[in-house]
């Protein structure tokens, strides 16, 4: 049998592969990123810039200048001739210079609670060369300052602004902490958006029982923390228009396999890089095109979503959510 072709497209990308490598510090230099697509990533999204910082740079640049003698239009010039740090300038040149070394799609990331004041910048993303842009949600399951009307409302305003700005394919990265998860994706469908990525990682806390304090801990995914984006890239397999991607919990070419067989167009990966370095991707396609190469699948697209929910044959598994039935006669 001829090898099996791995291509698969993502937000109207052509990839030559699933496999993504992730927002994070792996991706915050154009060194890093040619490093990754020689060991076979098929995109990159950038280390994310938060709302927050655009938010703070332009307010600090814009009360300086209205400090001054002088407010013109043309002042605004000044701003790109400021001799202090510039992190939205260096994102811009991070694309620009990762266009120019790397062939391989490179998607910014903002990450983003609201829609105010940050949403220009999305603009100069896309005059830089980024292929995409992935907005990077989280909204704090503990704010009971907003329900679930609230928490779709600011969604569907942030997508709305977004693309009303930019004509590049937009991806939301959303967190799991949703009080009715498919019908919140529905609603993201419905925006528009080329894409959807299951899910984001929050910071975790840990107490330090020795210092008696709270710490950083669980900063990296385990191969255990699968089972629920699997769950739900499932169940929405079949019900969006938009391009679903794996993200938390894929740390071998199993786990690859497996998110595509639940319907996943791609997965993100990061924290099995961290663990296992960057040849684990090496690692990953080979699993994947031997498991093809042996199940006779001559393309990606002819396994995906096939044990999605509406295609397994047995819906109710991916919804079950007590452990009776399997270990009732566990000892």
């Amino acid at each position: 049998m001829k090898i099996p072709d791995l291509s698969t497209d993502y937000l109207g990308l052509q990839l030559k592969n699933p496999i993504i490598v992730g927002s994070s510090g792996l991706t915050d230099s154009v060194e890093k990123i040619i490093k990754l697509e020689k060991m076979g990533a098929a995109a990159v999204v950038l280390k994310s810039l938060f709302e927050e910082e655009i938010i703070l740079e332009m307010d600090e640049k814009i009360h300086s200048m209205t400090n001054r003698h002088f407010v013109f239009p043309e002042s605004m010039d000044y701003m790109e001739a400021v001799d202090e740090p510039n992190i939205l300038a260096d994102y811009l040149e991070l694309i620009t210079e990762c266009k120019k070394a790397v062939e391989i799609p490179v998607i910014a990331s903002i990450n983003c609670v609201s829609s105010q004041k940050w949403t220009f910048f999305a603009r100069e993303i896309e005059k830089a060369g980024a292929d995409a842009l992935e907005l990077n949600l989280f909204f704090l399951p503990s704010d009971n300052q907003r329900g679930e009307k609230e928490v779709i409302d600011a969604t569907l305003e942030i997508i709305s602004k977004v693309k009303l700005t930019v004509r590049i394919p937009i991806a939301l990265k959303i967190s799991a902490f949703q009080t009715n998860l498919i019908k919140y994706c529905e609603y993201i469908d419905q925006s528009g958006v080329e894409g959807l990525v299951l899910f984001n990682r929050s910071w975790l806390p840990d107490i330090d029982i020795n210092q008696l304090v709270i710490s950083s801990g669980f900063v990296l995914s385990s191969p255990a923390a699968l089972g629920n984006t699997l769950r739900w890239v499932s169940m929405l397999s079949g019900r969006m228009n938009c391009n679903v991607a794996a993200s938390t919990g894929v740390h071998d070419g199993a786990g690859l396999i497996k998110q595509i067989l639940a319907g996943a167009h791609v997965c993100q990966i990061v924290s099995t890089l961290y663990v296992n370095d960057l040849v684990q991707i090496q690692k990953m396609i080979e699993e994947l095109t031997r498991w093809m190469t042996t199940h006779e699948f001559g393309s990606i697209s002819e396994f995906r979503g096939r044990l999605s929910q509406s295609n397994s044959g047995n819906p109710a598994a991916w919804e079950r959510v007590q452990f009776m039935k399997h270990f009732r006669n566990f000892v």
